[in-house]
């Protein structure tokens, strides 16, 4: 079992940054690959960024290529997004998710633990 908690959300005006972070109880966390996904109101969730359980590999999607991050501390127990150049419809709730038995994933299916969401709102 693990639960993870995000923190970092928050009120930014466009082109600014956030750093979301997630704290994952328990002491597999290091097997596991993780995810941040994102949901707008109306919309489904969709997926940001993932990273494997070494922190070797990464995917984003291509709305936020080049404008965040992904990275682990597994030491920490903790996996970040760092975001830059933030836009409006970056507006969300940020989700973050652990899957435990693949080298990483793009899709909502596939993880099997889920944070609580953390909201980010970018002004224009």
């Amino acid at each position: 079992q693990v639960q993870l908690v995000e923190s970092g959300g928050g009120l930014v005006q466009a082109g600014g940054s956030l750093r979301l972070s997630c704290a994952a109880s328990g002491r597999t966390f290091s097997s596991y690959a993780m995810g941040w996904f994102r949901q707008a109101p109306g919309k489904e969730r969709e997926f940001v960024a993932t990273i494997s359980w070494s922190g070797s590999r990464t995917s984003y999607a291509d709305s936020v290529k080049g404008r965040f991050t992904i990275s682990r501390d597994n030491a920490k127990n903790t996996v970040y997004l760092q975001m830059n150049s933030l836009k409006p419809e970056d507006t969300a709730v940020y989700y973050c998710a652990a899957a435990k038995t693949l080298l990483y994933s793009v899709h909502v299916r596939e993880y099997d633990y889920w944070g609580q969401g953390t909201q980010v709102t970018v002004s224009s």
